[in-house]
């Protein structure tokens, strides 16, 4: 049995995943092949971006921190590595094991690069957000201004429920 590794860079306005690569490896030319392809898809140059992640080595070797920079990109890196931190990343891997079923095994690296594209290309124009208006990331990727969040804060409703007693 072989594992694969699948880098993602998602977009956190619109949670569409902009730049993806599937590996046999865990080195930085997954996120190089991710960061290059969301770089490739950027149809606004002049917006000022920020990229956050953990502080895996792959994100703080020099070539992807000089394709950000290069880029004029802001770096962003959580502070202990908590998934707290990374929270959008790991709700989206999330998604992609669970809802996608990626927990599978490999059939062939080749026919898993497939399943991977097939559902990174249903999660951006199928699977509505309640973080996004219940836009899916491709419709919501198009809007302009703040986007209705729809979820509930359950911490903050039980912190109320808790004043009311």
């Amino acid at each position: 049995n072989e594992f694969g590794y699948l880098s993602l860079i998602t977009d956190a306005y619109s949670r569409k995943i902009v730049g993806f690569d599937f590996r046999l490896d865990l080195s930085a030319q997954g996120c190089l092949n991710a960061l290059t392809m969301a770089l490739s898809q950027r149809n606004t140059p002049w917006r000022q971006l920020m990229h956050h992640s953990d502080r895996g080595s792959q994100y703080c070797c020099k070539e992807y921190v000089d394709l950000l920079t290069d880029n004029k990109i802001t770096i962003s890196m959580t502070e202990n590595g908590s998934p707290y931190e990374n929270a959008l990343a790991e709700r989206v891997n999330g998604i992609i094991k669970a809802e996608f079923n990626l927990y599978c095994r490999m059939n062939g690296f080749e026919q898993m690069k497939e399943i991977i594209n097939k559902t990174i290309t249903a999660y951006n124009s199928a699977r509505p957000h309640g973080s996004c208006d219940f836009l899916t990331p491709l419709q919501a990727h198009e809007q302009t201004g703040t986007l209705k969040k729809r979820w509930k804060n359950y911490k903050k409703l039980s912190n109320t429920k808790l004043q009311h007693i």
